[in-house]
């Protein structure tokens, strides 16, 4: 019986060029591009996000530079485990003239000795030192491993790069698959089953990857368990992934629990819109009304909560000011007494300015997020407590607002640079969101005039 392997561990590339992502370390002319070309390998240290290839990438430096690869974990391995490294690093210098490169994953998990262990034995040239880390190196790694490493950010890959990886683990996959057993009349080989993911399947298995390639794989590699044979007698040789298959796996097949019954359900939904209608007096009897049902009155004040920023937001921030308190001195009293501060939001909650603008937003950022993934914040926005991050350029061109006339950075742009502005928020004119709307357009204007602009 052979052994398993993750579908992520058997596509690896076997050399740099089947390697994807990081073209802005790869390509040419680029860092390490101009790194083999002058053949000066040195210690690194690769900082990224899990799944964009920061192993990968060292066993293929390793590779490509003819050196042998050690693999040590962070999480595992300990300085028991280095100088057994380092001896086999000599013992292989010795014996076969060769040289070895040293990967350590998660090295941010080794403390200031254990990462102390690595530094005479990178400096005398026993082995090749590259550690991965997905935490920041200026915080998590000591300042004498920092100096004798050049740090490298991997970026995760973006959605043409998963498409990439997607192919190719859909292709490995097919192989994989038996052939269809052939009837004794029939005298040819029936031709190999085909693997064929639908296009929606495709873009769902992409979008929950948020660039991270192995949980791409790792999604891929379940989902095939689901794939059901053409119904087509054209295509009767032909595995489909559909789109539900690929969902069952990517929100583990979660169903919703109803567990207070239909009617518990409905009459949370009349409160809700009792309160968002501006009746008082209907959402104060479906509040005692599943009280007095014994509903779970905590469960009550999470939604009133609720409430108070999704159907009034900035029209009246009081409201959400009100349904804590009252969330809060139902947790001091208990019922009954605490009933009593619930109904009093309800009811403030219900007669209150009214306005979704704030959900409106934050759904349309949501839905933003999940079409486009995890963009990366521009350096202009980053802190720079280090040097390593200054010389990175972390926070360089930042204007500090309070600096500003009006206290108002004019022409300045905070979004992702990968991403046009967009305007989630829209006031409505109810309420305290009135002076905000007018605050706004003052602000929009001020940009307009503005001379300097980020993104002309």
């Amino acid at each position: 019986m052979s052994v398993y392997r993750p579908l992520s561990d058997r596509l690896r590339p076997s050399t740099l060029e089947h390697y994807v992502g990081q073209t802005h370390l790869l390509a040419p002319k680029r860092a390490l591009s101009r790194m083999f070309e002058a053949n000066s390998l040195h210690s690194m240290i690769f900082w990224g996000p899990p799944g964009v290839g920061k192993t990968t990438l060292a066993r293929l430096i390793a590779h490509q530079s003819d050196l042998q690869f050690i693999s040590m974990s962070a999480v595992l391995d300990g300085v028991k485990e280095v100088r057994a490294a380092v001896e086999q690093a000599k013992l292989h210098r010795k014996q076969f003239k060769q040289g070895t490169l040293l990967f350590v994953d998660e090295v941010h998990r080794f403390n200031k000795a254990q990462q102390d262990a690595f530094l005479p034995y990178v400096e005398d040239g026993t082995f090749i030192f590259i550690g991965a880390t997905t935490e920041n190196p200026s915080f998590e790694l000591n300042n004498a491993l920092l100096s004798r490493a050049r740090v490298y950010v991997l970026r995760t890959l973006d959605d043409d790069e998963l498409h990439e990886v997607l192919e190719r683990g859909r292709q490995l996959l097919e192989k994989d698959f038996p052939p269809p057993l052939s009837s004794k009349a029939e005298s040819t080989e029936p031709p190999p089953i085909e693997l064929h993911i639908e296009e929606k399947a495709k873009t769902l298995l992409i979008a929950s990857a948020d660039g991270d390639a192995r949980r791409l794989l790792n999604h891929l590699e379940q989902a095939v368990d689901f794939a059901e044979l053409s119904t087509e007698p054209s295509t009767a040789n032909r595995m489909v992934l559909s789109y539900q298959a690929c969902q069952e796996v990517i929100q583990g097949g979660v169903r919703r629990f109803d567990k207070g019954g239909e009617a518990f359900y409905d009459q949370i939904s009349a409160l809700h819109k009792s309160i968002r209608g501006s009746d008082a007096n209907a959402a104060l009897y479906w509040l005692v009304r599943m009280l007095d049902g014994g509903v779970d009155a905590r469960y009550l004040a999470r939604r009133l909560i609720r409430m108070a920023s999704e159907e009034i937001g900035n029209a009246d921030p009081k409201a959400l000011q009100i349904a804590v308190n009252a969330a809060e001195a139902y947790e001091r009293l208990g019922s009954p007494e605490g009933d009593l501060a619930l109904a009093h939001a309800a009811s403030y909650l219900a007669v209150a300015p009214k306005s979704n603008a704030v959900y409106m937003a934050y759904k349309a950022v949501l839905a933003d997020i999940k079409a486009h993934g995890s963009y990366e914040v521009p350096l202009h926005l980053r802190n720079a407590p280090t040097k390593l991050m200054s010389d990175l350029d972390y926070g360089k061109g930042y204007r500090y607002a309070h600096d500003e006339p009006e206290a108002f950075a004019s022409g300045e742009c905070y979004f992702p640079e990968e991403m046009a502005e967009k305007k989630y928020y829209q006031p409505v004119e109810r309420g305290l969101e009135i002076k905000i709307s007018a605050k706004i357009k003052h602000l929009e204007a001020l940009n307009r005039q503005a001379t300097y602009k980020r993104r002309s």
